[in-house]
């Protein structure tokens, strides 16, 4: 199933307002989004049956849609039913999977600007397990620097999960993965350590946890519950800046993202990290929370 191309599968799609077969799911090759990036989305995760803080990504998708200035007119009851009509449509009503909301301008209208007040939406799921295999999580992932930075909020907006911020993730990681790394971790605009390409950044210190600021990056779902379950543990968590000559100074690291869920760091290009107490207690922290093993 891993290479059965996206658009040759079995199963549905939520399309506009009901469920659709998979290979049905198809939009013009001039859909504004296609061409001028103008469509927002979240990634989330279904285990065993149930979504994890969907009523939080569901708020996310839709001031992403705000920020972009998508007249949308869905609710967040109506975006949740929708995601799980679909989970119980693909069979996944007691299993894991990964859950796939998007919001687009179609191709009523074609052109920089956006008179048309039609945006579209579709969920899709399917079993995807984490980002990276168990194997290269127990051990660390190696990861290098990009060359790309994360712009200044004065030239994106920067809190939206939308599609056109992607670009220089892709092309950072597929550049990656060409040279032998897992990923590759990105700068800001001011030279300050920010993330990966897909996910929030962790280091330790000296029993503390230093993160970046969220002020150009996303405030990730998964990194705000990985704080919150450091925190509950006794666990310092210290959000400020991280300059890339600090990076030595560290002992352990690890990304937070719904795809990564929590990943042990072992490299970021010369820099060395272990695979420690801290970061296997959250590792198996989260796991235990998304699949309800503690109380509350």
């Amino acid at each position: 199933m891993a290479d059965t191309p996206y658009d040759d599968r079995d199963g549905y799609i939520w399309f506009d307002g009901k469920l659709v077969d998979w290979r049905d799911a198809k939009i013009h090759i001039l859909t504004h989004a296609m061409h001028y990036a103008s469509s927002v989305f979240e990634g989330a995760r279904c285990y065993q049956g149930v979504p994890f803080k969907m009523k939080e990504h569901n708020e996310r998708l839709l001031n992403s849609a705000k920020l972009l200035n998508m007249p949308v007119t869905l609710t967040e009851k109506e975006i949740n039913d929708a995601v799980n009509a679909t989970i119980e449509a693909n069979g996944f009503a007691d299993k894991d999977c990964y859950i796939r909301p998007i919001l687009w301008r179609g191709a009523e209208q074609m052109g920089v600007s956006t008179t048309s007040k039609i945006v579209h939406f579709a969920v899709a799921v399917w079993a995807w397990p984490s980002y990276f295999s168990m194997e290269k999580r127990l051990k660390g992932i190696r990861t290098e620097f990009s060359n790309w930075k994360r712009p200044s909020p004065e030239t994106i907006p920067c809190a939206a999960k939308a599609s056109g911020l992607y670009m220089i993730c892709t092309m950072s990681k597929d550049k990656a993965e060409a040279n032998g790394y897992d990923d590759s971790i990105m700068l800001d605009y001011r030279g300050y350590v920010a993330e990966a390409t897909g996910a929030n950044i962790f280091f330790l210190k000296d029993g503390a946890l230093h993160t970046p600021k969220p002020d150009c990056i996303l405030d990730g779902i998964t990194r705000r519950t990985v704080i919150d379950l450091a925190r509950a543990r006794g666990v310092e968590v210290i959000e400020r800046v991280i300059m890339p000559e600090e990076l030595d100074d560290f002992e352990e690291a690890f990304l937070t993202g719904t795809a990564a869920e929590v990943t042990p760091l072992a490299e970021i290009g010369p820099h060395r990290y272990q695979v420690g107490k801290v970061t296997e207690m959250l590792v198996k922290a989260y796991d235990d929370l998304v699949h309800c093993r503690i109380d509350g």
